[in-house]
């Protein structure tokens, strides 16, 4: 690593902070660009929102390990990198578009391991056609990752769409020796009660999360996780 990253790491108070953005810079071999941009968006707070404190320190000692499809996921995911302004009106192709042109932008947001497959990668089942909006691989978990663009809040009918195509994936693409695929549903607005009454309780394939299209302040940020953090107390007290 640069002087300039140590720079940049020196500025972080939080010992465990400062040593989880030490390991990820690197085991992902980030540039400075990149340690400020993670930092800036609140990466190791997004991490640990629904981590117990043993798995905290395990962030700080080794950085991010992936084990399941639960880890490839963050809420929310920032994508301010995309340059759409708040209030603008825009149709999910436009998303999708923007997203391909800043894919590299996308990759760093997503993490460790992944690898684009493709865009609107047709799926025929008869005579229908379907096309996911995005198709990646994550070669650390060995498994195919969809993530399907929603504007507005998640509804069954997007879930279900979501299992399909994961179920598609898991019995005709995927080899034997490989994990099952992971679907997200990425959304302005997560519904988080539509989602978990219409996935099984013991789902472990399918995640739904919210996205920005601006950095939010650390405030900001600070008090989206706190109240997602009271919403899984309250899933798990249900």
């Amino acid at each position: 690593m640069s002087w300039s990253h140590y720079l940049e790491l020196i500025k972080i108070d939080e010992e465990t902070k400062r040593n989880f953005y030490l390991k990820e810079s690197i085991n992902s071999k980030w540039s400075v660009r990149e340690l400020q941009r993670q930092k800036n968006s609140l990466l190791y707070e997004r991490l640990t929102l629904s981590k117990d404190k043993e798995k905290v320190l395990e962030l700080a000692e080794k950085g991010q390990i992936l084990r399941t499809g639960k880890d490839l996921v963050k809420d929310p995911f920032v994508l301010e990198f995309l340059d759409i302004k708040e209030n603008t009106k825009y149709l999910e192709s436009d998303l999708e578009r923007n997203i391909l042109e800043h894919l590299k932008d996308l990759l760093l947001e997503l993490g460790k391991g992944f690898m684009f497959v493709g865009s609107q990668v047709r799926i025929t089942m008869e005579e229908d056609h379907f096309y996911p909006d995005l198709v990646f691989y994550n070669r650390l978990l060995r498994c195919f990752v969809i993530i399907d663009l929603k504007i507005g809040k998640i509804t069954h009918q997007d879930i279900g769409q979501m299992q399909m195509y994961v179920n598609y994936y898991d019995r005709d693409i995927k080899s034997k020796d490989e994990n099952k695929t992971v679907g997200i549903l990425l959304s302005t607005e997560k519904n988080a009660t539509v989602v978990k009454y219409t996935l099984p309780e013991n789902n472990d394939s399918i995640y739904a999360s919210e996205y920005k299209l601006h950095l939010p302040t650390e405030e900001e940020l600070i008090e989206a996780i706190e109240e997602e953090k009271k919403n899984l107390e309250l899933n798990k007290d249900n």
